[in-house]
């Protein structure tokens, strides 16, 4: 019979058990990321689960403010910064505390440089390597591969980010969602920022344009995420049928066919669809090792990063069961393909590859492209 293991032995294996990560996610301030974790903290508390409050920002909304209820706060953490009192996370005291859940807010907030971390979401990340379940909240502007593309769209460059693998380990993620007529009412009601900012605001930031285009992107970088898990677990289930939300274009290319023209095709396709484009390349011969092979492989690489195609090449003798498998493990859901240059005489011999994928990937619809050379 097997020894009970040891205190010792069950508070290392305690260390190593991840806590889970929930974000709360939004198009812009004042949606009610806040309000909504903080609601959904109190049903935990009513429910007896063991849930403490490490840091919330309320900005003085009344609503928020309300919310706080009943819910345990751990202190903040006074730190001197050139003679400014500070307060900050208080890391330490909530790893000794130990609570089931924290609720941590502003996720993309930079500590006080004395601090141990220097970003927030590195509190976050320390928080559940000691097994700590964390709920916490971001606006998509602070995603950093999109800190860019904000500024291009608002006129606003945003200093605090977080790295886009926080969504990535995140075991849950919900979007907090507002229309950007409601959102602005909410504004001049004084209910996000106070009097002396609300006209300003309206002008800049809180533009109809700016909200209406945050919010698709919010939406839009959530539901890639959603698609890509999705993807996951239909690969490890091997379930065939389930299929995203949004549209994945796969353009299968030959150096005998004009494949840029094929894809250039794929390309209208996916960004009318506002959808991904793969590109696959599928060596069954030796024709890349020829020179004018390798030439038109580069050309189809050089066109693929300009249009932000996944290319990818594989090797394989049956063109059609890769073409099937690839389809299914990226959850393709449009395969564009060129014209067959085989004979009436081979398909009867060989069969056709398009019908081969037909009977393959029930799910997928197949465009069949006409070579503009022949």
């Amino acid at each position: 019979m097997k020894n009970k293991p040891s205190k010792k032995d069950l508070d290392e294996m305690e260390k190593t058990k991840k806590g889970r990560l929930k974000i709360y996610i939004g198009a812009a301030p004042g949606v009610g990321k806040t309000y909504q974790m903080l609601r959904d903290a109190n049903e935990f508390r009513i429910n007896n689960t063991d849930i403490v409050i490490g840091l919330i920002e309320t900005y003085g909304r009344k609503g928020t403010i309300e919310q706080i209820s009943e819910l345990e706060m751990i202190p903040l953490k006074e730190i001197k910064y050139k003679s400014v009192i500070l307060k900050e996370l208080d890391l330490e005291e909530i790893i000794k505390r130990k609570p089931k859940i924290v609720v941590v807010d502003e996720l993309a907030h930079t500590n006080v440089s004395t601090c141990k971390n220097q970003k927030r979401y590195e509190d976050v990340l320390e928080i559940l390597s000691n097994g700590i379940d964390v709920m916490t909240a971001v606006n998509i502007q602070h995603i950093e591969s999109l800190n860019d593309h904000v500024a291009r769209m608002t006129g606003v460059k945003v200093r605090e980010t977080i790295p886009d693998k926080i969504l990535d380990i995140a075991d849950e993620i919900e979007v907090i969602d507002i229309s950007p007529d409601a959102l602005r009412e909410r504004l001049k009601d004084g209910k996000i920022y106070s009097k002396d900012k609300i006209e300003t605001s309206l002008h800049n930031f809180f533009r109809l344009g700016n909200l209406t285009a945050l919010r698709e992107l919010a939406l839009r970088e959530v539901a890639n995420e959603v698609d890509e898990r999705l993807t996951i677990y239909k690969n490890e289930k091997k379930v065939d049928g389930l299929v995203g939300a949004n549209e994945k274009i796969l353009v299968c290319v030959s150096l005998n066919f004009n494949a840029e023209y094929l894809i250039r095709r794929g390309y209208r396709i996916a960004k009318m669809l506002k959808a991904k484009l793969y590109v696959l390349y599928i060596n069954n011969k030796c024709e890349t090792q020829e020179q004018q092979g390798l030439e038109k492989l580069q050309k189809i690489v050089v066109l693929c990063n300009k249009l932000d195609a996944k290319f990818k090449v594989e090797k394989s003798q049956n063109v059609a069961d890769t073409i099937i498998k690839y389809g299914k493990d990226y959850g393709i859901t449009q395969i564009v393909i060129g014209q067959s240059a085989r004979t009436r005489l081979h398909e009867i011999m060989k069969g056709s590859i398009v019908r081969k994928i037909m009977r393959g990937s029930k799910y997928i619809d197949i465009l069949v492209v006409a070579d503009p050379e022949r």
